[in-house]
């Protein structure tokens, strides 16, 4: 699939404990669907449409009366292999992306390599264990598993911040931003795939 090309897909995932759906377009322009069934999370979610200029929608039902776990985790699985069908062969896409986002008090870095390789590097500390009913632990979850099925190196830093609101904000913001750059057709490249490997 070349960058010229409509960069969409559609995934279902369902399993004993869930069954989402999940809807990408990556030349959007913000539009968000999301029911979730996790407030926050369908929060945080808006944040990468809006910032990445992706159409998202997403929908899950889950075990919730367990916890959220299931939920956050497959979603973000579910995610991650839109994805990685959405972004094709990665010919002529700027390939890396970054962005630093604050907000008040925080700040943070989120840094992508789409490079075939799944790797997560996340250090991000919150002040408190709840954003309101969601257990923030599971915001590792829910970027371990994109990055499992993007195939995607994601490296996320908050570098300050008091508010877990705050925190948790500037992570997906700047997630949403750096997913943007990184998929950008970089008109330099043409059809060329950014590796001096020839794949990624």
């Amino acid at each position: 699939m070349s960058v010229q090309a409509a960069r969409r897909a559609a995934v279902t995932r369902e399993t004993k404990e869930t069954r989402i759906h999940v809807e990408i377009n990556l030349d959007g322009t913000g539009a968000a669907r999301l029911k979730t069934n996790i407030p926050f999370l369908d929060h945080m979610l808006d944040q990468v449409a809006r910032h990445g200029l992706i159409d998202l929608s997403i929908s899950c039902e889950g075990d919730r009366h367990i916890d959220d776990h299931h939920s956050v985790e497959d979603i973000g699985i579910t995610l991650g292999q839109a994805f990685d069908q959405a972004v094709g062969d990665k010919k002529g896409i700027v390939r890396y992306g970054y962005s630093y986002v604050p907000l008040d008090e925080a700040l943070s870095r989120v840094v992508i390599d789409l490079s075939g390789r799944p790797g997560l590097e996340y250090f991000v500390e919150f002040p408190r264990a709840r954003i309101g009913e969601f257990d923030v632990d599971l915001f590792r979850e829910f970027f371990q598993g994109f990055v499992n099925h993007a195939k995607a190196t994601l490296h996320i830093d908050t570098l300050r911040g008091r508010n877990a609101h705050h925190i948790a904000e500037t992570c997906f913001k700047a997630f949403g931003r750096a997913l943007r750059m990184a998929t950008t057709p970089d008109p330099r490249l043409g059809d060329i795939l950014p590796s001096t490997k020839g794949s990624l």
